[in-house]
């Protein structure tokens, strides 16, 4: 036994583990159980499949030789009922190839026997984080921020932060880069408000032409100006006694933040046209992707704005650095999608849900929505597969070469650099590669390569000696 326990997981999962070896089944249950799952183990797949519906585990560990039912055929079983439940072989030498060929359909990983304890649990973590469903994410439970799906740390002490600032009527500054859910938290902020029952209104400030802007956000007369054919309440009269978002804050034309500045401090608006203000109570959210201290330095943001607006400031994470979020999320919009489009997707296929966990993300949540919208609409199996992520990542398709391939062709660039090397002396190069004149030339010959177009005034090899594909 080690000396010390493995960590415990930060959530345990029920476990089904399948083995016909009862030593081998006895380990695997106490290793799990020390690193704090619960365990339901079987010796066969009959034993397994009839447990799938009652224990409902998250997670199904099999040994792939079993009697009757093997562990690969005990897999196929397990997809075409539950697609999205993770299944990892424990495999002997002799049954690599066959584990190797199941995780192309769908299988999450295999293990080879002996297995590495460590890697073992650290392989079902993975597992199980990426296909959590999203109903578990923390505060599911709680609606005023019931939009936003999150289980990481980050998110969490954020969402703990601006709960507490709803209570308040604090103006908040949301900070984050585009696309990175600046909205989504303002909408919750405002449920969470004593001001949830009165109107939330957002306006992008930088989406509206600054001729249009003052109108849109405090309204004119009739007369006004040419188009102005009758009055017109603006935005901030449209979100009284409730929440505005003042969304891109930081692309507001300079006169514009004169005019905001003074709605602020005098808490009333004046319509184009009009000769008296009307008095507003409305609770002011405003959000940038922009630097405003950077901003401010330019001279293209006013000072007394920003430090009217900043009372709180809240900072949204990137989705590149909350990672544990993106599976969540995913599965999210993938159920919410496929609703949508009245399609029978459930889930990811292993490979695509790891695509999506490693990609960059520049457009944060909202292009993985865009991303997840696409492969919804295109996917025509239950399971998104890995090309069709890649087509919406716009990341090429990893070119897969048999064995034999690979050999042949470093084998090829192997002969062309000796011969570069030694511009073209054939004895000089089967001493380099350790091999007699006669094996040396048979190589030559295999590839269709001339020593003497790599002398140093003959043209190169690329150009007169094409490959050839025996």
């Amino acid at each position: 036994m080690p000396a010390s326990n493995p960590a415990r997981p930060s959530q345990p999962a029920r476990i089904l583990v399948v083995d016909d070896d009862t030593d081998m089944l006895r380990l695997l249950s106490l290793r799990l159980q020390a690193a704090g799952h619960e365990v339901v183990a079987v010796g066969s797949a009959e034993a397994a499949l009839a447990q799938l519906d009652t224990a409902r585990p998250q997670l199904v560990l099999s040994d792939v030789r079993l009697p009757g039912r093997n562990g690969l055929a005990l897999f196929d079983e397990v997809r075409a009922r539950h697609p999205s439940l993770p299944v990892i072989l424990l495999t002997a030498h002799g049954t690599i190839p066959d584990a190797v060929e199941a995780t192309s359909r769908g299988v999450f990983t295999y293990l080879t026997k002996p297995y590495d304890g460590k890697e073992l649990l650290a392989k079902i973590a993975q597992a199980l984080a990426l296909s959590a469903p999203a109903a578990t994410h923390a505060h599911a439970h709680e609606a005023w921020r019931a939009d936003i799906v999150s289980r990481s740390s980050r998110m969490t002490d954020l969402l703990a932060e601006a709960y507490m600032v709803a209570q308040s009527d604090a103006s908040v500054l949301l900070l984050g880069d585009s696309g990175s859910g600046k909205e989504l938290l303002a909408q919750a902020i405002h449920r969470a408000s004593p001001r949830a029952h009165r109107p939330f209104v957002a306006v992008n400030c930088g989406a509206i032409p600054e001729a249009l802007l003052e109108s849109e956000l405090f309204g004119h007369m009739k007369g006004a100006f040419t188009d102005a054919v009758s009055n017109h309440k603006g935005l901030f009269q449209a979100a009284e006694g409730g929440t505005l978002l003042l969304d891109e804050i930081g692309d507001m034309p300079p006169a514009l933040q004169v005019k905001l500045l003074r709605v602020l401090q005098e808490r009333s608006v004046r319509p184009v046209g009009a000769s008296q203000s009307t008095p507003i109570d409305v609770r002011i959210i405003s959000a940038t992707h922009r630097d405003l201290e950077a901003a401010m330095a330019a001279a293209q943001f006013r000072e007394d704005l920003y430090y009217r607006l900043n009372v709180v400031t809240l900072t949204l994470p990137a989705l590149a650095d909350r990672r544990e979020d993106i599976a969540l999320l995913a599965n999210h919009f993938l159920d919410k999608l496929a609703r949508k489009y009245d399609k029978r997707v459930s889930g990811f296929a292993p490979e695509a849900l790891k695509a999506l966990t490693t990609a960059a993300w520049p457009g944060n949540v909202r292009q993985l929505f865009n991303v997840v919208e696409q492969v919804c609409a295109l996917s025509t199996t239950p399971l998104v597969p890995l090309t069709l992520v890649q087509r919406a990542l716009r990341t090429p398709s990893t070119q897969v070469l048999s064995l034999s391939e690979a050999r042949q062709r470093f084998e090829r660039a192997y002969l062309v650099d000796l011969l570069k090397m030694t511009d073209g002396n054939v004895a000089d190069a089967a001493r380099l590669a350790q091999r007699n004149r006669t094996e040396f030339y048979r190589l030559l010959q295999k590839h269709a390569l001339t020593p003497g177009h790599f002398k140093s005034d003959t043209a190169d090899i690329d150009d007169v000696a094409p490959e050839r594909h025996d």
